[in-house]
This record gives C-alpha cells, structure tokens and sequence, in this order.
C-alpha cells in the first residue's frame, strides 16, 4: 500500500507539486497581508491529482519552504512532508470529495465573522453574490477539526462556492487558487458591505431579488479574459475566474466544469 501511494504521487509530477506547494505558500501568505487571517489562525489548500497540498499546522506562512511541502490522500493519508496537517483538513477533504474543487481557502476575516454572528445568511445586498451562486448561507456552529463542523459546511456549500461558518469563518472554493482566493476577498467586502449598511440609524438597505443575483451571475460568467482570473492571473492549472466554476450541485461554470451533485444526492 505504501508503495502505491509513492507510485500516485510521482504520477502527478515533482514539478507540478513544487509548482503548486509555491502557490499555496504565496496565497497562504497574501491572506495574512491582506487581513483576512491573524498569525496561523486560516488554512489553504490545492490538489494535484490525487494528491491535495495543504498548509501545516500552526507554522507561520512566511517561514514555510519549498521542502515543507505537505500533501495528503483524499483519504487523509499523509504522502508528502513531515509536518503535521492544518487541523481543518476534514473541511478541505470534504470539499474535494464532494465537488470538482481544485483550490480551497479558509480563513477568519473579521467582517465576514461579524457578519456569522448575526445572520443565518448574508443578504444579497450586491450583484457579487451572483458570483458565488446566490446569498451565502451561514453553516451552524460546530467544532472546529470536527467532521461535524464539515459536515454543516457541506449543506451551507449546496449550490454556492463560498459559505460563512458561525462565529468562526469563511470558506470558498474554486477552479484555482487564485479563483478561491478572490471568492474569499469578495466574500469578505460584501460582508464589510452588508455591516456598514446596516449601521446607518434609521435606514435599511435595499436588497436585491433573487431574480437579480440570478442575473448577474449568468452574466459573471462570461466576465473578464477567458483562462484568467478576475484580475487577469491564471491559477495552478490555469483556469479561473471568480464565476468560472460550479457550485456543489453540479451546474457547469464558464469554463465547462462542473461541480459533483453528491452533497444532496439530487
């Protein structure tokens, strides 16, 4: 068995893998730059075949090198590295499993907690949320590591690419991990969005029907440059943008994949 799980991670190329684990760490790192994480606190991950690269636990990401690389099973068997896994792998293999995710980006953006406190979904109080499959769901609390807490993340993920997780976080997936990182900022911003509305006395913001977050989403998916992302960079495999993939029950993005249907089992 050991030797097979070697065989499968050579399959998938050195390069391809060191290529991909430098993409993690650079993500990884941009969501501690760009305030979405404090210290160790999120966790990111990018499968390569069968193989799926993940952060460590509780290690900095400005000291992670090209030979910390960390990857696992879909099963969760380690067959990279030495360092031990975030402790949210569940969440990230429940992704994977459940859906045709390349990338996945976890983190505890403040706005966006707040916003997990408050509300059991966020409302679409901008056409973004077309971008994401419709108003983000808020999954119920639960611990985290636990398959419980994935499990109540897979239900907030039917038919979306981003989810809130209850005084906890956020989570979003994607094609790339350019794709997942830009769910996840635009998740945050809506979130900032939503909270700043709010806080005017006296006035209640204008919410858009779900006949406009429908809208906006078929038109998202033809936006930008096609094989790039939102800002015009490409992910590990070269696909993405913040519309260019499905959700988890299965509807094709805009580059022609798919998300599985497996969540729900209809």
């Amino acid at each position: 068995m050991t030797e097979q799980r070697h065989d499968t991670t050579a399959g998938a190329g050195r390069e391809a893998l060191a290529r991909a684990w430098d993409e993690l760490v650079a993500t990884a790192r941009r969501t501690v730059t760009d305030g979405l994480v404090v210290g160790t606190s999120g966790n990111v991950s990018v499968r390569v075949g069968d193989t799926v690269l993940v952060t460590p636990s509780g290690v900095p990401y400005d000291r992670l090198t090209p030979t910390d690389i960390l990857g696992v099973g879909l099963d969760g068997e380690r067959l990279l590295g030495a360092l031990g896994p975030t402790s949210e792998l569940p969440m990230h293999l429940a992704i994977y499993r459940a859906t045709d995710a390349g990338a996945v980006v976890h983190t505890h953006a403040v706005h966006a907690t707040a916003v997990s406190t408050l509300v059991p979904e966020l409302p679409p109080i901008h056409y973004m949320t077309g971008a994401l499959g419709g108003p983000v769901r808020v999954a119920p609390y639960a611990l985290y590591g636990t398959d419980e807490l994935a499990e109540h993340m897979l239900h907030a993920l039917r038919d979306r690419t981003a989810c809130l997780l209850q005084n906890h976080g956020t989570v979003a997936y994607g094609d790339s991990l350019s794709q997942a990182f830009d769910r996840t900022a635009q998740l945050e911003w809506m979130c900032h969005l939503w909270l700043t509305a709010t806080s005017v006395p006296g006035r209640t913001p204008s919410i858009l029907s779900a006949e406009r977050v429908s809208e906006a989403g078929r038109k998202l998916k033809g936006y930008g440059q096609r094989g790039a992302g939102v800002d015009g960079s490409g992910g590990t495999d070269g696909s993405g943008g913040v519309d260019g993939s499905a959700g988890v029950d299965g509807s094709g993005g805009a580059n022609g994949t798919a998300g599985a249907d497996r969540v729900d089992g209809g």
